[in-house]
């Protein structure tokens, strides 16, 4: 049963109750019958207007509530079509009353979303133009569409702080590149002359276009600048090497030059002026001291002669060399030739000293080797000998594996360059070939003349016996014993021949007797004597040489076997 019709009965039940409760009042107010009637139509007729009037505020009640769903669930789904949300759907049976309210409560809520979702887009709008601006780049397309997605405002945030990275990231850039630029500028004393640099370096950092093209434009100003810098570096390097060139060759006292020395740093155009001025005062002294610039050339020629290995053919080749009319166009061939050999140089620098480190190995293994011939040596001490005969050794091993380098580097050059690699005027390995001939040869020279001198002082001593020496101290030899028994063989003794001279094992000498021998050409005979100019050996040496010494079973005794 409807609200309404319980209202209705209540209300009936209600009425009746009231118009007994009059009509007993009334018979005790002794009201009379006609009048009781005229009065309870009255009181009918009332509650009926009553009545009428209570159903017709319930009936327009409903009515509001019917139409204030049917607005609510319209906005409701124009709502959750505009902010892409799932229509609204009421859960379950509820009296009009409850989803008139519940409906209207979702309104509200999404009223409030859309309103929440316009302002973050109006301001994500703001910041993207702002941005746009600065980076000059477009702005972002969020659709026709008044409300946004929640994705769509996802996607528009991300762009912003994409935007918010790109334009800190160029501004960083901006900033390096002009405090480069106005560094670059500083050096090269330029003034800002368009109205490009002139904001770059003028103007606020803040209102500077970071757009990618100003970024490249900046990078290629930068670029231009530091080649100006570097040209000019250049060009102050080559006036500074021109003027330390110059001061060696006229012998400029150092008093001068530290009156210049506060430009041979930088390169800033004032410095770049004055080195030229400094240049232009040289040059015109070199004019007036022709003679003394190019013999100061010819010393640096033949440096770079030695350097370079050039043999005396290769010197002679240039003839103004030996020139001695000291003009100007001498100057200029002596200056053009000295920079050909020192760019030789530079190219070639690894190779030459390659070559010189060889030269240098090879003197000291020479060094060694002679040290190595050299007797007295042995008498060296503290070490000397063992560390010479390390380092000997160890010379020995490197000197081939450096030839071995060198010998690939030059074959790589010749490949490159199709032409020899000559030092002292012929190739290097033949150059190295020699060496080690001449060093051979060498050798077997000293081996002859050695072996030659032994066999000429052999023949000597067989003829006149040897020189009295010292006699050197036997270990392990018992004293002499005057009474000592000494066996003489005098069978051996007379079948030794006249020319014949012996040793003892065990170092002593045996001394050339006193007595007169034949000469080889069977002439006449030399006597010795005290005035022959000889000297006889000592009485206390002769006397200690006296012991005879058995050799092969033979006895020797003392002095030479005479004829």
């Amino acid at each position: 049963m409807r609200r309404s019709e319980v209202l209705a009965e209540e209300s009936i039940v209600c009425l009746q109750k009231a118009l007994n409760h009059l009509r007993e009042i009334w018979e005790l107010i002794g009201i009379p019958e006609d009048q009781r009637l005229q009065r309870t139509e009255v009181v009918k007729k009332h509650i009926k207007d009553l009545l009428d009037m209570m159903i017709a505020e319930e009936e327009s009640l409903k009515e509001r509530l019917i139409k204030s769903i049917s607005i609510c669930q319209k906005e409701l789904n124009t709502l959750c079509s505009e902010l892409h949300v799932e229509p609204f759907q009421e859960e379950g049976e509820t009296t009009i009353l409850q989803l008139e309210k519940d409906l209207r409560t979702q309104v509200e809520l999404m009223r409030k979303q859309k309103k929440e979702r316009k302002q973050e887009l109006k301001l994500l709008q703001e910041q993207d133009q702002e941005l746009c601006e600065i980076l000059c780049m477009p702005h972002y397309d969020v659709g026709s569409t008044s409300v946004p997605s929640l994705e769509e405002l996802s996607q528009f945030r991300q762009h912003v702080a994409t935007l918010r990275q790109a334009k800190a990231s160029r501004h960083e850039e901006f900033v390096n590149l002009k405090r480069q630029i106005i560094l670059c500028m500083e050096e090269l004393d330029h003034t800002p002359d368009t109205s490009f640099e002139r904001d770059v370096v003028c103007e606020d950092e803040d209102a500077f276009c970071l757009s990618l093209e100003n970024i490249t434009t900046l990078q290629k100003l930068l670029r231009q600048l530091e080649m100006r810098k570097s040209q000019n570096e250049a060009v102050c390097e080559g006036l500074r090497a021109q003027i330390r060139e110059l001061w060696d060759r006229l012998q400029i006292p150092a008093e001068e030059r530290e009156a210049v020395a506060t430009v041979m740093t930088g390169s800033k155009a004032k410095v770049k002026k004055a080195l030229q001025l400094e240049v232009d005062r040289l040059e015109e002294l070199k004019m007036q001291n022709m003679k003394k610039v190019i013999e100061a050339i010819r010393v640096e020629l033949a440096q770079y002669w030695d350097q370079c290995f050039y043999s005396q053919e290769q010197r002679n080749a240039f003839a103004p060399y030996y020139s001695e009319d000291y003009t100007e166009n001498l100057l200029q061939l002596h200056d053009a030739e000295i920079v050909r050999l020192r760019n030789y140089y530079e190219v070639h620098k690894e190779l030459f000293e390659g070559v010189q480190k060889w030269e240098e190995s090879w003197k000291l293994f020479l060094e060694f080797e002679r040290k190595a011939s050299d007797p007295s040596r042995f008498t060296n001490r503290g070490g000397n000998l063992l560390k010479e005969e390390k380092q000997r050794a160890k010379l020995q091993k490197t000197l081939p594996k450096l030839e071995e380098e060198l010998k690939a580097r030059i074959d790589m050059w010749e490949q490159e360059h199709s032409k020899a690699f000559v030092v002292n005027g012929q190739k290097f390995m033949e150059y190295v070939t020699e060496q080690w001939e001449m060093h051979r040869l060498e050798k077997e020279r000293a081996k002859q003349e050695r072996q030659l001198k032994n066999k000429k002082q052999t023949e000597t001593e067989m003829l006149y016996g040897s020189a009295p020496r010292t006699p050197n101290k036997r270990r392990g030899l018992a004293p002499n014993t005057p009474g000592k028994v000494r066996k003489l063989n005098t069978t051996t003794m007379s079948n030794a021949t006249a020319n014949s001279s012996m040793r003892p094992i065990f170092g002593g000498t045996i001394y050339r007797s006193p007595v007169s021998r034949l000469p080889p050409s069977g002439s006449k005979p030399v006597v010795t004597s005290s005035c022959s100019g000889k000297k006889t050996p000592h009485a206390s040496r002769h006397g200690a040489n006296k012991e005879n010494l058995e050799l092969n079973g033979s006895i020797l005794s003392e002095g030479s076997i005479p004829l």
